[in-house]
């Protein structure tokens, strides 16, 4: 799955950073499967059936339909730049099926771990 371009954004007042993106190819509810392990998925019903929310702490979030062929997704401002290629290969590795296999998993989570000491280094801590 690809995002193909960002068709909105706009910096909102919690000091996030929104980006709407199109894809080419439907969201599933085996995607977001797939993002639990990266980070926090909610499957929220109280907004309809099928929505769900990623959140990355600090990096970012993703929310959408399962079905929709367009994603929300907020980044965290000072990390931005830093984690938006992250978030494009979290798209792009992704098969589906790989909730539970089928991506390299343990190859995402090494790059993610290195990004993470990155930002520890910016951030002086």
């Amino acid at each position: 799955m690809r995002l193909l371009q960002s068709v909105q954004h706009k910096a909102c007042a919690d000091g996030t950073y929104m980006k709407e993106y199109t894809l080419d190819e439907p969201l599933s509810a085996d995607f977001f499967e797939y993002l639990k392990h990266f980070g926090r998925v909610e499957a929220l019903e109280a907004l309809g059936d099928g929505y769900y929310n990623f959140t990355k702490e600090g990096w970012f979030s993703i929310k959408g339909f399962a079905g929709d062929t367009s994603v929300e997704v907020r980044f965290t401002r000072d990390v931005m730049d830093m984690v938006s290629g992250f978030l494009r290969m979290l798209f792009l590795r992704y098969r589906p099926g790989s909730g539970q296999n089928g991506a390299d998993i343990a190859g995402l989570k090494e790059k993610e771990k290195a990004l993470e000491e990155q930002i520890k280094r910016m951030k002086g801590r």
